[in-house]
């Protein structure tokens, strides 16, 4: 006789979207696919781009059928347990993020870990992560490297953060992963070019997967006599001393 479990959960599906407006199945393994239009319950960040991908990739699926909850930086907290209920039903929920993997410099992590909390399967699905790929391609230390987030904003504690990373990066071999909000680009990048030691390794990955993708690693001193467009574009930067 086959065993049954007696309160049988809906897994909870971590599901990766595009970094940009590329052909979805391009950079998208057609697991993702097959799991949308299984699920109608989903947990994103924001609806509309939510609604826009699920539609891009399973256009036959009816709109009408999907059931949203958005997780973000207004969202209260307390809220999140009940958006898990359909798991403890039996229903799978996916997981969505408006670009890249969920959990990932994302707020959908709370809802993995309440996800744990409640015993509810967690299954993470293949896509694109812009922080790995360009880890991948900027031949750093891909043995030992942080994600720091977003660096402060303040001019003296930024450029006191870059000064500890690159401190950091050299005492203990390891590559330093941070992002910028993308209309501050600009002026992150000239920001590092004046305060990093002329031989340290700067990587700057751009448009991850799309046409408009760029990807290069150098030393300050060799960035100081370059000039690139970074405004407005999801850019990863890394940085080494070695």
């Amino acid at each position: 006789m086959e065993f049954k479990p007696l309160d049988p959960k809906g897994k909870l599906y971590l599901i990766p979207t595009r970094l940009g407006d590329d052909v979805p199945l391009e950079v998208l393994p057609i697991s993702i696919k097959k799991v949308l239009e299984q699920v109608n319950h989903y947990i994103v960040e924001n609806e509309k781009p939510a609604r826009r991908f699920i539609k891009k990739v399973s256009p036959s699926k009816s709109q009408r059928s999907i059931v949203i909850h958005t997780v973000n930086k207004y969202t209260d907290t307390s809220e999140i347990p009940s958006y898990l209920a359909p798991c403890l039903n039996g229903e799978s929920i996916g997981l969505l993020s408006d670009a890249g993997c969920p959990g990932i410099a994302d707020p959908g992590a709370e809802v993995v870990k309440i996800a744990h909390e409640k015993g509810i399967p967690v299954t993470p699905l293949v896509g694109p992560s812009s922080i790995l790929l360009a880890m991948m391609s900027s031949g750093m230390n891909g043995q030992n490297f942080t994600f720091n987030g977003y660096l402060p904003i303040d001019k003296n504690e930024r450029k006191s953060t870059i000064k500890h990373l690159e401190k950091i990066s050299l005492e203990k071999n390891q590559a330093q992963i941070f992002i910028e909000t993308p209309y501050r680009n600009d002026k992150m990048f000239s920001d590092l070019k004046t305060i990093l030691n002329n031989n340290t390794r700067l990587c700057i990955a751009c448009d991850i997967t799309l046409t408009s993708e760029f990807i290069a690693t150098k030393t300050v001193e060799e960035w100081k006599k370059e000039e690139i467009d970074l405004h407005k574009r999801p850019t990863i930067y890394i940085i080494q001393r070695d």
